[in-house]
């Protein structure tokens, strides 16, 4: 599998058979096989991680076989109206065209995170779903989002019973100052996977660089993002 970071939580993966184009909104894709099925996954309507102009962009590209998965909270009219699109809902289990498993677990802002199996690859991601902890917010209300974030990933590991994944896409957001590694931290502690991605750092590549400084236990695990 080979992975490749676009821009903030875009990230293109390539396996044998297709490719996954995951929350893409902006930023240079590289070149594809035209010939080889392409995967669009939006985890959320947000302008940050999904744009309708990536179908236009990649049949410019010369793709044959495009098919869009969409979160549902994603409105009619930023569809496509003439690629296949599958809908999907948190808490739910999908077959995908090439016969891959799609399992979604619920954001705790918008949308869904993705779980995809695509033969021996395993891989995560996170979409918005991260543990949105603000200094300025409630104490009562961070611990509910600390309790809803848990859960979610403790729903993932259940449902990896044991499989380590092959690659996982994790928020890291400097935005939440110094909460910004409780999310990918409870993330590194529960689940099984050699590659995490850090993506959300709002062009702030830094961040990556203090994690691993903070956290040097992590250093074998942590893939520095860099776009193409």
């Amino acid at each position: 599998m080979n992975v490749t970071y676009i821009h903030h939580s875009g990230f293109l993966i390539e396996t044998e058979d297709c490719y996954y184009l995951i929350d893409y909104f902006q930023g240079s894709i590289p070149a594809l096989n035209p010939c080889k099925p392409v995967l669009v996954l939006a985890s959320h309507k947000h302008h940050d991680h999904y744009q309708k102009s990536v179908f236009k962009i990649l049949k410019d590209m010369g793709m044959q076989s495009i098919f869009a998965v969409l979160s549902r909270d994603i409105p009619a009219g930023a569809r496509p109206e003439d690629v296949p699109c599958l809908l999907v809902s948190a808490g739910k289990r999908y077959e995908l065209p090439q016969g891959q498993e799609l399992v979604t677990f619920r954001s705790t802002d918008v949308g869904v995170a993705f779980l995809i199996r695509d033969g021996q690859e395993i891989f995560y991601h996170a979409g918005d779903l991260n543990d949105w902890v603000w200094s300025e917010e409630p104490e009562a209300d961070n611990q509910r989002m600390t309790e809803k974030y848990q859960k979610q990933i403790d729903l993932l590991a259940q449902e990896l019973d044991g499989r380590t994944l092959t690659a996982a896409f994790v928020v890291l957001d400097p935005r939440q100052e110094q909460d910004y590694d409780r999310g990918m931290l409870y993330f590194l502690q529960h689940i099984s996977c050699g590659c995490v991605y850090p993506m959300h750092y709002w062009e702030q590549p830094q961040i990556m660089e203090r994690f691993l400084r903070e956290h040097p236990q992590y250093q074998n695990r942590i893939k520095l993002t860099q776009p193409v």
